[in-house]
């Protein structure tokens, strides 16, 4: 968390103003259906019965231990405390904003010692979702909108038992989930950010928050070995992906999005066992998630040609920088494909035993995909992409009328691509494709308003 200053003019037109502020709300109350007087209440949800006779319960759980919000909260408190303490004496009895109580994971305040706020916040989320359950009307589900990448920062995750890396904030958070007898039904991923807040700012920050949509698991729900587990995933989440994909959830959301359907299937179990009969922990079904996500964006490469496949492989491991011509023309044979093609391609440079991938800037400024005599999925991607980059969205349209029926497979290529970028750690490369991806719906509604080029026919 940095900090910076909070103050705005409020008798600009800016945000933060007065004015633009009582705009808002008047919109909101302008649009809401509600037309029933509201109740709120300041209780805690882990140990009150505030939720009696509840028809619908949604929720935003803390982020473990991404935000402090009581330590964020005390800039603000200390100075509304001393103007209008005496008017709410109720509100401001304490010095600053009470903390002990607070469903938090912050190390500092059990010396240091993450293992107690580890179990500290997830007794506490578990309490709070077994009371949700205990209390909500069965004809609705219950909601829980999360936001949490699944690695902020080196600090953020752990390796599970088998070497894989699980976030630890999405741990614990399912973890109370399941064990407070809920399953996972659907995900609702929900474009609920600004792309113009700070957290967004040079970073790969989430577009979107994920909704996980929950039910009470059923007495009578069956014991799963771990290879039934990893079957029905392999079933299931290939479609799942490709809905979310064609629902255009951002690249850099999708990883969090195929959370859902992955645990929609370990949390329909009562328990699911491993090959020695211990109970498989969250920790191990989030890895197991992740890796089966991999092969299955992987197994979407077959939708490329092979000099594609071939740069993407090459990509994974080297990115736009230098390697040995020895390794790519191993790669190359690998891939059925040679050296010599993928240069008259225009997507690679070879010479003094050496080759690279060419970057953006270095391709050709008067490419034409109707032309191309090898045409490669990979350069029209960047090709659009550069075209985007420098053009925008009615330049990219232009690109995309004519590349007709290949511009979907172009799209699914930004998606693999980014999750390389991802999982490397190339921020600064990763975000152009995610941003391309997210302005796809309006770049192919300008595209469908072009006028289609005349295509020469084959003759038979």
């Amino acid at each position: 968390m940095v900090w910076d200053f909070a103050e705005a003019n409020i008798f600009s037109n800016s945000s933060g103003s007065w004015l633009n502020n009582l705009d808002w709300l008047a919109k909101v109350v302008a649009a809401s259906p509600c037309c029933r007087r509201a109740t709120v209440n300041n209780l805690d949800a882990a140990s009150r019965s505030s939720m009696q006779h509840s028809l619908a319960i949604s929720t935003d759980p803390p982020y473990y231990d991404n935000i402090g919000y009581a330590d964020l909260s005390d800039f603000f408190y200390i100075w509304l405390r001393r103007s209008i303490g005496n008017i709410c004496s109720e509100l401001f009895g304490t010095i600053l904003t009470p903390k002990s109580q607070e469903l938090v994971a912050d190390p500092y305040r059990y010396t240091g010692e993450k293992d107690k706020a580890k179990a500290f916040f997830e007794n506490g989320l578990e309490q709070a979702f077994s009371k949700m359950r205990e209390q909500h009307h069965l004809d609705y589900p219950m909601t829980a909108f999360y936001a949490f990448k699944q690695s902020e920062t080196e600090d953020d995750y752990e390796f599970s038992d088998n070497g894989m890396t699980v976030s630890t904030g999405w741990e614990t958070m399912l973890e109370a989930l399941i064990r407070s007898d809920f399953q996972v039904t659907g995900t609702w991923p929900v474009r609920t950010e600004l792309g113009n807040r700070p957290r967004s700012n040079a970073s790969n920050a989430l577009a979107s928050s994920i909704v996980l949509v929950c039910r009470p698991r059923l007495e009578s729900a069956p014991v799963a070995s771990r290879r039934d587990f990893l079957a029905a995933m392999r079933r299931e989440l290939p479609n799942a992906l490709r809905e979310l994909q064609q629902g255009n959830i951002a690249p850099v959301d999708l990883q969090q999005a195929a959370i859902g359907p992955g645990m929609a299937v370990f949390s329909r179990y009562s328990k699911v066992l491993e090959s020695d009969g211990t109970v498989m922990r969250v920790r191990t079904a989030l890895a197991l998630i992740n890796q089966i996500l991999d092969e299955v964006l992987a197994e979407q490469e077959g939708d490329f040609d092979q000099d594609t496949r071939w740069a993407l492989s090459w990509y994974d491991e080297h990115g736009f920088d230098v390697g040995l011509y020895g390794k790519a023309e191993t790669l190359a044979k690998a891939r059925n494909v040679g050296i010599n093609g993928l240069v008259e391609s225009g997507i690679l440079e070879a010479k003094a035993g050496k080759v690279r991938l060419l970057k953006r800037e270095e391709l050709s400024n008067d490419w034409n995909p109707s032309t191309d005599s090898r045409f490669t999925v990979w350069e029209a991607a960047q090709y659009l992409l550069r075209t985007y980059e420098q053009q925008g969205e009615e330049g990219a349209a232009d690109l995309v009328a004519r590349l007709g029926s290949h511009a979907d497979v172009v799209r699914e290529l930004a998606y693999r691509l980014y999750t390389i970028c991802d999982r490397r750690g190339r921020a600064q490369e990763a975000g152009p494709y995610n941003a391309l991806v997210i302005s796809w719906p309006r770049i192919a509604a300008l595209a469908a308003s072009r006028p289609q080029e005349p295509r020469q026919e084959s003759l038979m």
